[in-house]
């Protein structure tokens, strides 16, 4: 069976044709394509961005972010658990807010100083 998907790793959107028997892919234009198709195939990941109360800043609400990608079926767990931290203010960007979130060995991050 050929399955087919837009490649979203570079800006160039690459319409990629992947054999899902072979895992033999088609139609991308840089070597990064084959390697998303095969993992959006069998095990994908996401990025989780998202706000976390803050105490004391500017604003209530601290955007974060994974600074790698997280197995898919544990991007609502991880959205439940933000929703429960609270930080205090300062926090500088990049800060680590919770280390190795869900042992996937991704940080959650601040996204900005506040």
């Amino acid at each position: 069976m050929i399955k087919e998907m837009v490649c979203i790793v570079c800006p160039m959107g690459c319409h990629l044709k992947i054999d899902t028997e072979s895992l033999n892919v088609t139609g991308n234009t840089c070597p990064r394509g084959p390697v998303y198709a095969k993992e959006e195939l069998t095990a994908p990941k996401r990025v989780i961005t998202s706000t976390i109360r803050i105490v004391g800043g500017v604003h209530n609400r601290l955007p974060v972010k994974t600074d790698m990608s997280i197995p898919k079926e544990l991007n609502f767990e991880c959205m439940k658990l933000l929703n429960n931290i609270e930080v205090k203010s300062p926090i500088k960007h990049g800060e680590i807010i919770i280390e190795n979130v869900l042992g996937t060995g991704a940080n959650i991050i601040a996204c900005r100083d506040m």
